[in-house]
């Protein structure tokens, strides 16, 4: 598969999240930096939400809490929405943002859920049914053309050893048909230390489609077909909140009646729509031969390949009462055993995706035909990008976590001296 200070109020003594932010300048934009932590615990809150009022510009927080966003001059009176799996849902006005040292409090979500379990569906498995089989009326029903920010990194034990980023457009297909989604590439950058992959290049084949297989209300049959949903166990947890609507939390296993690695985890669906809001998987890697399979298609013969893990995660947004696919991530881990050698390799494989705008006209899509990316498309070596200040112009994108941020630093350092 720079900181800017909020006027504060009674009301943020509330608020139970920080969120630091910054601003610069570029031409016509605005580039809103922050990061989030959770005041109790002081963890960070990733993967929140961070959207533009009355725009379809959003982005996600990183793994240590950080965001940046680029909003247009044009929209500098609209707000910034921030959401979080249990907590409240923040509106912060872009015009109060104007001192330094800003901190913003959000509360987790207070409301009393055992009503709402009370009268949630009976059976956790016709739930999911039903979730399925709404696509037609939750989600998109017409193309939808987005812009992505595309994201892969493999790590050799704890050290980056390639990294990739991309620009693309997608044409995403309506959740009613069966045809699949295209992805178009309009920058790219990579660079790989192929020294640290010991000679065997482990590459995410699809690239920015493993990303959108993920979907899994596009493309059910990765995770719940017709054949192999029967062989699920589901079953409910307490309840949650997202955006001041209750969501149903629901748990699913595979059954000891198939053996082939089926899929465990949580889904999270809205209780008035029934909606898939959000997910989060993993693969069945117990039998590793079989799930080996799932992932290696070619290898020396003197090399062994053993997933370790395998997991997946897939949010959705909703705007005008129809929901779609915003981002996903996938990690993968592996062992690496060599015939003949001592000790064996962990490497581990990470993609992500976030879609940052998108509309339903196809102003959006690049019509560049020779960039049109293939399911089996795995991203070239481009390098340029890393040295070029401009690189990712207007584009909203991902903030680097920090070892990334210095995976490119060095892979700077190296062009500059090459």
């Amino acid at each position: 598969m720079k900181k800017i200070e909020f006027n504060t109020s009674k009301a943020l003594f509330l608020l139970l999240a920080t969120f630091y932010f910054s601003v610069s300048y570029s031409q016509n934009l605005m580039e809103y930096k922050g990061v989030v932590l959770d005041q109790n615990n002081k963890k960070e809150l990733a993967l929140a939400d961070v959207s533009l009022t009355n725009s379809n510009i959003s982005t996600i927080t990183n793994k240590e809490g950080e965001f940046s966003i680029k909003v247009p001059k044009n929209q500098l009176n609209e707000s910034l929405i921030i959401s979080f799996l249990g907590y409240k849902q923040q509106k912060v006005k872009l015009s109060e943002i104007d001192n330094d040292n800003a901190k913003i409090y959000l509360a987790p979500a207070a409301t009393i859920l055992a009503s709402v379990d009370i009268v949630r569906p009976k059976d956790a498995y016709d739930l999911v049914k039903k979730t399925l089989s709404l696509k037609g009326e939750n989600y998109l029903t017409e193309n939808a053309y987005m812009t992505g920010f595309y994201r892969e990194s493999i790590k050799k034990r704890n050290r980056n050893a390639s990294l990739a980023e991309a620009i693309v457009s997608i044409e995403k297909q309506p959740y009613t048909n069966y045809k699949s989604d295209k992805i178009t590439l309009i920058k790219s950058r990579k660079q790989t230390n192929y020294n640290r992959l010991d000679t065997l290049a482990l590459k995410l084949q699809g690239g920015p489609f493993g990303s959108l297989y993920a979907d899994m209300i596009k493309y059910p049959d990765y995770v719940f077909n017709n054949e192999t949903i029967k062989y699920y166990d589901f079953s409910f947890e307490q309840s949650t909140e997202k955006n001041g609507r209750m969501v149903y939390v629901v748990n699913f296993k595979q059954n000891s009646n198939y053996t082939m690695p089926l899929y465990y985890g949580k889904l999270y669906i809205d209780s008035q729509t029934y909606a898939l809001t959000s997910a989060d998987y993993n693969l069945n890697v117990e039998n590793k031969a079989k799930a080996s399979s799932f992932f290696v298609k070619k290898k020396p013969n003197r090399v062994e390949i053993t997933p370790t893990e395998a997991n997946y995660k897939v949010t959705y947004r909703v705007k005008n009462g129809k929901w779609y696919y915003s981002y996903s991530n996938m990690l993968l881990t592996f062992i690496v055993d060599w015939k003949g050698k001592l000790f064996n390799s962990k490497y581990t494989l990470n993609s992500e995706m976030a879609i940052t705008d998108w509309n339903l006209d196809n102003n959006t899509i690049s019509s560049n035909e020779n960039k049109r990316l293939r399911p089996s498309s795995i991203l070239q070596d481009e390098v340029s990008g890393f040295t070029d200040p401009e690189f990712w112009g207007e584009y909203n994108i991902i903030e680097p976590e920090k070892s990334i941020e210095s995976a490119i630093r060095k892979i700077s350092r190296n062009l500059d001296k090459s």
